[in-house]
């Protein structure tokens, strides 16, 4: 499953037992804006680190799985447990890796009708330069 909101809150990573660690975090889903919705996400084990340099604010896309689970308390009553497992996450928006600055080498480059901009070699063999 897939969805896209703010990061609202992120947590530290919490130790469970010796072999288990999970990371929660918050996301601020508006569909309607008017009544936002905060849904707890999170990650587990070697993929807490994934949170590291992202900042509380902004947009993301969350992939995730979504488990559910039985158990029975110590009366005998049963009681079921949702968790939104994430396993990915990406920023949206305005990030370096996704916006091209006015005037930059990609704007001015001249391309071919499929969109690639042409390499071009001044050696003779047509050897990459690298």
């Amino acid at each position: 499953m897939q969805i896209t909101g703010k990061l609202y809150k992120v947590f530290q990573t919490q130790k469970i037992k010796d072999t288990f660690q999970k990371r929660e975090f918050v996301l601020e889903i508006a569909d309607n804006p008017q009544y936002p919705q905060y849904v707890v996400f999170e990650f587990t084990q070697d993929n807490c680190s994934l949170l590291d340099g992202y900042q509380e604010g902004e947009q993301v896309d969350i992939q995730f799985n979504l488990r559910g689970r039985e158990w029975r308390n110590p009366q005998g009553e049963i009681k079921f447990f949702n968790t939104l497992g994430a396993w990915k996450i990406s920023r949206l928006g305005n990030t370096p890796s996704q916006t091209i600055a006015p005037g930059s080498w990609a704007e001015q480059a001249p391309t071919t009708g499929g969109g690639a901009v042409p390499f071009e070699t001044n050696d003779d063999n047509g050897d990459l330069p690298f």
